[in-house]
């Protein structure tokens, strides 16, 4: 699973290898707390939306494609250089919200709880996809609306999985979990909730309020327990 470093290599990775070689240097097993396949990675994930490519082409003129921006961590995901507007209830609005990409079956806005109540919003904590029942709102782009009837949420705290991962930490899809966050407020996220794929990279994500309330930052030592 490893793969070639690269500038944009989180720490996390890179002190996770190292640590491997500097222990087979000295004759040494890892520790329990260090022999897992991958390092784990938690990351703030910010208010952004999914869409379909009808939704694209509304919002931007027929045809449009999405044109990636940044790479995210989970091999073929992507912040696009697109963006939209999200009007909410009462007509209270945020600019500027990112569309990640590649485009889905189904369109999904997903806030912080801070951000659903500046808009109005009276949103549930849901895993991806399961909006059924869930709040809508219309979206504005350069070219139009697209109104979406439902389909926003507050994510569910989750962590990706290899299967190897799985097998490291005893734990199968959808299992729970949970995320102890070390440091000056360290907290612990309970139903962290499991998600394992062959495509997937050890990565828990969270929303801006979560990582801003336990202090999240690139030194933070974090750790899963079952």
């Amino acid at each position: 699973m490893a793969a070639p470093l690269t500038p944009n290599t989180p720490r996390a990775v890179i002190e996770h290898l190292v640590r491997e070689q500097v222990y087979s240097k000295l004759g040494l097993s890892l520790p329990r707390a260090a022999s897992a396949p991958n390092a784990l990675l938690v990351n703030i994930s910010a208010r952004h939306c999914h869409l379909t490519q009808e939704a694209v082409e509304a919002l931007f003129g027929k045809g449009h494609q999405l044109t990636p921006m940044k790479g995210l961590y989970q091999d073929g995901q992507y912040a696009a250089k697109e963006s939209v507007t999200l009007i909410g209830p009462r007509s209270r609005v945020i600019s500027n919200l990112r569309i990640l990409g590649p485009c889905r079956t189904l369109n999904q806005v997903e806030l912080a709880f801070t951000d659903a109540i500046a808009l109005g919003f009276d949103i549930p904590v849901r895993m991806s996809g399961d909006i059924e029942g869930t709040p809508g709102c219309m979206l504005m782009g350069p070219n139009g609306y697209f109104e979406l009837p439902q389909g926003v949420i507050r994510a569910q705290p989750h962590v990706h999985m290899h299967p190897a991962d799985a097998a490291f930490y005893g734990v199968k899809h959808l299992d729970q979990m949970k995320l102890k966050v070390h440091g000056p407020i360290g907290m612990t996220f309970d139903n962290l909730v499991v998600r394992v794929d062959p495509s997937f990279k050890l990565e828990v994500h969270i929303d801006t309020d979560e990582g801003n309330a336990c202090g999240l930052g690139s030194n933070t030592f974090c750790e899963l327990l079952k």
